[in-house]
């Protein structure tokens, strides 16, 4: 509608009557309606087209953002399954330390207590072409 109003302001009134005139000399009067009616329908599917296309864009914009909440969900729930294991390993060495029991574990073993930091979890689509590219071996 801006648009429309900026374009009038630029052409003076006798500028559109003789648009108008070379309209319908061109056109005639009985096809005028039928131009009308069909800049009309095309307009209208223009504009719907373009609503759905901004539909498609903002529910694929929710769909990631419920990944990126599905992805903090996972590490969460890894974190959660993690902590009671910590727990009991640091129950497990203060009793080895109290006791004077010298604990050797095997070599290869990582002390969970050493390393505090958890460790995310892969996004879904990663696990996928993981397993994908271990089968194919």
């Amino acid at each position: 509608m801006a648009s429309l109003q900026l374009f009038l302001s630029d052409v003076a009134g006798s500028e559109i009557l003789l648009i108008l005139v070379f309209i319908l000399i061109f056109f005639g009067s009985k096809s005028i309606p039928g131009i009308a009616r069909t800049m009309g329908k095309t307009i209208r599917q223009i504009k719907d087209a373009s609503q759905e296309v901004q539909n498609e864009i903002k529910k694929s914009g929710g769909d990631m953002k419920k990944d990126f909440e599905l992805q903090k969900m996972i590490d969460d729930t890894v974190g959660g399954i993690e902590e009671p294991f910590r727990e009991q390993a640091q129950t497990i060495d203060q009793t080895f330390s109290e006791s004077g029991v010298a604990f050797q574990p095997p070599p290869k073993f990582v002390n969970p207590m050493q390393s505090t930091e958890t460790v995310p979890s892969k996004p879904l689509d990663q696990i996928h072409d993981d397993e994908q590219v271990e089968e194919t071996k």
